[in-house]
């Protein structure tokens, strides 16, 4: 389906003068990447070239998605905005709330019952603002975008760190909390500080069960989860040539997962071929006419070490398939070594679950491939030895490979189709037996395995891989089974072996569907009312966050220090917390209880400084603010990595934190500590996390001086009385210093109205 294809046509109208402009600017070849930033500057001539990984710059993206978990807050902020209509396409999805249980319908169903509340204020919110509204089953947000609004040579942001999948049509797809989305809804500039770039050059082609999937768990185990952190990464090369637009989409999609601002590839025939199958022929007559503008100079692929700030080459034809875990994503085990290294690490080897699907494994391709596994386990008469289940990605796509028999193909196993959502991909996934936190293993095709982060229970134990290796080791039912060179004992007792997988890029007969279960805005929405309910426990009313008194903070207490990995899931978690997401207070009593306290190695257990009881880190920090005293939290490395979740700032926010101080951020959680009014701040010396003490009181001593590249300084007193002034350093500038100073980055955009 074609949307906005209007809107896609004066992009493509305005992208050769303002690359050619930016070329002379900067007096050389121009990669994909900043030809994309540069035709969408919100001044559109540049005088100076801007240094990247330095220089702040304004940016008009062309559209916006948000899915049901986050949309709720970012809408409920755009309510203050004083809008009338959104100001550019906007969307949100229905795809976080629904929980996977028993199966499709049903599942769907408890959902729209449960849930009926948060559905229906987004309905009419959308209605309301010019918002398109993809309903509870249409599909997961970032297969839809694929499949109808993504194209060459776009820019989009997007309320989910994923949405980066875009990447996969050539698009400039970035993640974002709430408030910048906002920013963006109503009319607003949006800031990013522009990106350094790396190049990932792919040679060769793909061959037996190495798969798109493999090409970025080998790119996440190279640069770790934040060796993307401040940078575009952009593929090219013979082998990105060779592979589908929904392999591309899979890699871009996964990139999150090493911090990157983002990831793209350029025009190509395999993105041809899925806007003409996915009914999209406009757009690629339009792209068409300016295609060289819609990938990078031939002079920077020809000598990408002049032009990219790293180089990764990978050979596609070597390339083997991947498994990356347990617990995070970035570790990666090539399949044949397995066998050495489960052992030695002491992983479950027998496979409980294999979970085929998410945003970033759900395509017509995955599936077809995956359903060519077990097709063979039918046929060699093979009983699976672990359970299965598969997240189709969109309506469009389940129709589809229903038709085609895929879906079948699957159900010969016992295979349990779940609802067109994320499912088990972020927490919402009912498993029986979970509570009993056995240690186990599970193999899925998502993008995060964070502890508890499929079925909330510490002991499970998740590894990344391809659909079709999921497909292989569920059959198989052990993490160290290899089907390249491993053999199974079928139901007769015979010795066989499972041919590598195959399948369709795009569907023969074409894509079908009865219902993509899309709701079209109103024309003129001035008279739908937006039902809030007082007395809500989903939905909450947002109330402006206090400005910035002018004065030093002082006498603030350490609420807690973490250690080691400290992801957004362990900051608010999601599961069955995501119903709260439109309710601030009530999601803040989700605060930090998946932090590890560095005082006594436990999680949702801190000192209350106050009674000296340890308690849950919620119940300490309302104590606090009931008292009127301010508190900081210290953590670790990529503090805030995963979800663009912004509940993850919102929640200190409202609770009274002041600040946040580790030893690096990931770059969006960064973003939506200084949009929510709060003091993000990094160690100037690292070894400094390790002076601060569990009863520690802290005192700003120059905030009141609070400017752009200028340290601050807190003064750590001990409790036996002796003190350390510990410099932090801070990224802010002069618009991001005035968001702290007014309360919110919305407390501003509030003002602007009511001048």
């Amino acid at each position: 389906m074609a949307f906005d294809v209007e809107m896609i046509k004066k992009v493509y109208q305005r992208m050769p003068e303002r690359v050619d402009a930016a070329r002379r600017l900067l007096g050389r070849p121009l990669t994909l990447t900043e030809k994309i930033l540069y035709a969408h500057l919100w001044d559109a001539t540049p005088t100076l070239p801007f240094e990247r990984g330095k220089d702040y710059v304004d940016f008009a993206p062309d559209r916006i998605a948000c899915q049901d978990a986050t949309a709720q807050m970012a809408l409920l902020q755009f309510m203050h905005a004083g809008k009338t209509r959104v100001a550019v396409p906007t969307t949100v999805h229905c795809d976080h709330l629904i929980q996977a249980k028993v199966g499709a319908a049903t599942d769907l169903k408890v959902a729209t019952d449960q849930s009926k509340e948060v559905f229906d204020f987004l309905s009419s919110v959308s209605n309301k603002y010019g918002i398109g509204f993809w309903k509870p089953g249409a599909g997961i947000i970032h297969q839809i975008v694929l499949e109808n609004y993504a194209f060459p040579g776009g820019m989009m942001i997007g309320t989910d760190s994923h949405t980066v999948n875009a990447g996969g049509l050539g698009m400039i797809a970035i993640g974002v909390g709430g408030a910048d989305a906002v920013d963006v809804m109503a009319g607003m500039p949006w800031e990013l500080k522009f990106p350094k770039l790396i190049g990932v050059k792919l040679t060769g082609k793909l061959n037996g069960w190495a798969a798109p999937k493999d090409v970025i768990l080998k790119v996440a185990d190279i640069l770790t989860v934040k060796g993307g952190t401040g940078a575009v990464v952009e593929y090219f090369g013979e082998g990105a040539r060779s592979l589908s637009c929904t392999g591309k989409g899979t890699i871009c999609n996964m990139g999150a997962e090493i911090g990157a601002t983002t990831s793209t590839f350029g025009y190509d025939e395999a993105m041809r071929r899925y806007l003409l199958a996915t009914g999209r022929e406009e757009v690629v007559t339009a792209a068409d006419a300016i295609a060289p503008y819609l990938t990078a100079d031939p002079e920077v692929y020809a000598d990408p070490e002049k032009y990219f700030d790293q180089l990764i080459e990978i050979d596609l034809s070597a390339l083997e398939p991947y498994l990356n875990g347990p617990f995070t994503p970035d570790r990666g085990t090539p399949v044949r070594e397995m066998k050495k290294v489960a052992p030695e690490n002491q992983w479950p080897l027998k496979v409980e679950w294999g979970l085929i699907g998410s945003c970033t494994n759900s395509s017509y391709e995955d599936l077809s491939r995956a359903a060519s596994v077990v097709k063979q386990a039918v046929d060699l008469g093979i009983t699976p030895k672990a359970s299965f289940g598969i997240n189709p990605g969109s309506e469009q796509i389940r129709y589809t490979v229903e038709r085609d028999g895929i879906i079948g193909i699957f159900q010969q196993l016992g295979t349990r189709v779940f609802t067109n959502a994320c499912g088990p991909c972020i927490g919402q996934w009912d498993r029986e037996g979970a509570e009993k936190q056995e240690k186990n293993t599970i193999v899925h095709s998502f993008n995060r395995n964070f502890s508890k982060r499929a079925d909330g229970n510490p002991n499970t134990y998740a590894f990344v891989a391809s659909p079709e290796m999921v497909a292989a080791l569920a059959i198989a039912g052990r993490l160290d089974f290899n089907p390249i060179t491993d053999t199974l004992l079928n139901d007769r007792g015979e010795e066989v072996r499972l041919a590598p997988p195959s399948g369709e890029e795009l569907p023969q007969k074409g894509f079908a569907v009865d219902d993509p279960g899309y709701q079209a805005p109103a024309a003129d929405g001035s008279a739908v009312e937006v039902v809030v309910k007082p007395d809500s426990k989903r939905l909450q009313l947002l109330k402006p966050f206090p400005a910035w008194d002018g004065q030093n903070i002082r006498n603030a207490k350490l609420l807690l220090k973490a250690q080691g990995k400290c992801t957004t899931d362990h900051i608010s978690m999601a599961g069955p917390w995501l119903r709260f997401r439109g309710h601030l207070d009530n999601i803040s009593d989700n605060m930090l209880i998946g932090a590890v306290n560095a005082f006594n190695g436990q999680t949702n257990r801190v000192k209350n400084q106050l009674s000296g009881q340890y308690e849950e880190v919620p119940k300490v920090q309302r104590a606090y603010k009931a008292a009127g005293i301010p508190t900081i939290v210290v953590g670790d490395q990529n503090y805030g990595e995963g979800s663009s979740r912004e509940h993850a700032a919102m929640e200190p926010r409202h609770l009274g934190v002041k600040a946040v101080l580790v030893k690096s951020f990931a770059r969006i959680h960064e973003t939506n500590l200084k949009k929510q009014g709060m003091l993000a701040l990094t160690f100037a010396n690292e070894t400094d996390y390790d002076k601060i003490q569990e009863d520690d009181t802290i005192h700003f001593l120059d905030l009141t001086a609070f400017a752009p590249n200028t340290p601050l300084h807190l003064e750590f007193v001990h409790k036996d009385g002796s003190k350390d002034v510990i410099a932090c350093n801070h990224t802010y500038n002069a618009q991001q210093i005035a968001w702290f100073k007014a309360g919110s980055a919305l407390n501003l955009i509030a003002s602007h109205k009511a001048g």
